[in-house]
């Protein structure tokens, strides 16, 4: 929570008051010297004039005034312009009495949003100014002060009990990437917002696996490393390098309006780089089952020569290169973002392992034609076009880009997937390459959704269940045309999709009907007799039961 003071300059009610407030200051001092005078001409023995010979004269100059009436027209005050002059006061100099008032206000901690100090939960997001979400994760209430906890369910039940203990004890376990030298990565300009890609976002996410007993606990931290020179050449132009290395020298500076950096900006953007390859090199090598790169700046808008979109360098990208190196031949990047990963596609564009001649068809995107998409769209994609590509490709190892704005109550994705919705991707993709799953963190901005999600998504590299049935998975009308449009460009390069655009355009039409259905029966809230068909009301008849339109 953070409290701001903003200064409104005001010109008080009545400015009559305000000036009457200002004569009496000045005559006050006029008085005071006139008195003075008087004294010292006294002393003197020099003629004066007392009091009383001034109050005469005073009256005497209020005789020779004008007696106005109290309503006055236009032309009384033309007539009598004189009763208007006043040669006693100049108030030439006169300035509006200023007030400062006092404006507070807070940025709430889970999405940044501005609320007046009179109110006690965030206008958008509904958590407390208080909130302990930075101590205790998700697991802190919304609506409470920090000291109130929702129970925390840091003890698996059931099976995923058995499986957890079995993975910390094997060799196959889940590997954690995370060093606190990445929140030296931060905003230092203030500005009238907060930035959304702040560190409390890793804060959040720490707490609630803490919180949950899973890091530290049930999966291993890997030590970080700054990535070498060697490394991000592979991936970035030396340019680019060079430019993010500059940082280092500077207090605060931007490669975009929206993408800072400060002196510790280019360090903690290589040990996420640092991470991500050692992750996918110890993945591949069979020495850790899976990880998750817990780690900022994020990386997948960082293409070949630019940082933007908050990102520095592509981490993603990194993590692939390492795997290959480790012997990997063929790597899936799954980037669920709700943003497009195009510093991802521009890299592998240009990357001779995949290139853009004969490689059509190997970077395929899913464009949602409208906002608020949730678990079914998501999910019916993944059944529809990323399974059935991922399964024909058969990748050797998987990467998921993993943004969470598109999670639910996000300020930028404005999105409404789950964590339950993110446990079922994770699942759907962890049955590839054998296992070897890595998940990097992208974006996402609510800390709440993302501290939730997260650890979803970690419970299922952990081995915990996926209960969602993918049989009644039924998706919005503008998801299955998206998807539709997606099936028909890429059946070109993958056969095997065809099958599933012949079942889906059965579905489309049978939308279609359906449409129709409702509009009818929309139309047919009165019936009308049916020898109206024949009589002199056919046309009302027609009309009625839809047979004619009126434009």
């Amino acid at each position: 929570m953070v409290s701001e003071t903003v200064q409104v300059s005001c010109v008080t009610n009545g400015g009559t008051k305000s000036n009457e407030s200002f004569k009496r200051k000045h005559l006050g001092s006029d008085e005071h010297a006139s008195a003075s005078r008087h004294d010292s001409s006294d002393a003197k023995g020099d003629i004066g004039t007392s009091d009383r010979d001034m109050a005469a004269n005073i009256n005497e100059d209020t005789q020779k005034k004008v007696r106005l009436p109290k309503e006055l027209t236009f032309q009384d005050m033309y007539n009598n312009q004189d009763a208007f002059d006043d040669d006693d006061e100049d108030d030439s100099d006169w300035e509006p009495v200023q007030k400062h008032i006092e404006i507070l206000k807070w940025f709430c901690t889970n999405c940044t949003m501005v609320n007046l100090d009179d109110v006690f939960l965030c206008d958008i997001c509904g958590e407390h100014k208080e909130s302990g979400i930075l101590r205790h994760g998700f697991y802190a209430s919304p609506f409470s002060p920090e000291v109130e906890l929702i129970q925390v369910e840091s003890e698996a039940t059931g099976s995923e009990k058995e499986i957890w203990s079995e993975a910390s004890a094997s060799n196959c376990s889940t590997a954690v990437g995370f060093d606190e030298r990445m929140l030296l990565h931060s905003e230092v300009e203030i500005k009238s917002h907060p930035h959304p890609e702040r560190p409390d976002r890793l804060r959040a996410i720490a707490a609630s696996l803490s919180a949950a007993g899973i890091f530290p606990g049930k999966c291993c931290p890997i030590p970080a490393r700054e990535i070498t020179l060697e490394e991000l050449q592979m991936v970035h132009s030396s340019e680019h390098i060079e430019v993010v290395e500059l940082t280092r020298q500077m207090f605060s500076s931007y490669f975009t309006p929206d993408t800072y950096a400060n002196e510790h900006s280019a360090h903690a953007a290589r040990l996420a780089a640092g991470l991500c390859a050692d992750l996918a090199s110890a993945i591949f090598s069979g020495r850790v089952r899976n990880g998750f790169a817990l780690v900022r700046p994020p990386g997948h808008h960082a293409g070949v020569t630019q940082a933007m979109g908050f990102c520095l360098h592509n981490n993603a990208a990194v993590a692939a290169l390492a795997a290959q190196a480790a012997g990997a031949k063929k790597v899936l990047i799954v980037d669920w973002d709700v943003h497009h990963g195009n510093g991802t596609q521009e890299i592998f564009d240009q990357n001779k392992s995949v290139g853009t001649k004969g490689a059509e068809g190997y970077c395929v995107n899913i464009p949602w034609s409208r906002g608020g998409v949730g678990d079914n769209d998501y999910i019916f994609a993944f059944q529809h076009v990323v399974l059935p590509i991922a399964s024909k490709f058969a990748p050797d190892f998987t990467i998921i880009s993993a943004g969470f704005d598109a999670a639910r109550g996000d300020p930028l994705g404005c999105c409404d997937v789950t964590p339950a919705g993110y446990t079922q991707m994770t699942h759907m993709l962890s049955t590839l390459s054998g296992g070897k799953l890595l998940v990097v963190l992208e974006g996402g901005y609510n800390l709440r959704s993302i501290s939730s999600s997260a650890t979803a998504v970690i419970k299922v590299l952990l081995g915990g269940s996926c209960e969602c049935e993918l049989e009644n998975i039924v998706p919005s009308k503008a998801g299955l045309l998206t998807v539709l449009e997606v099936l028909k460009i890429q059946m070109k390069y993958w056969p095997n999709l065809s099958s599933s655009f012949e079942k889906l355009q059965l579905q489309r039409a049978m939308y279609s009907v359906e449409k129709k259905h409702k509009q009818v029966k929309r139309r047919r809230v009165f019936e009308p007799p049916l020898w109206w068909r024949w009589g002199r009301k056919q046309l009302l008849f027609h009309i009625l039961t839809g047979h004619f339109h009126l434009k």
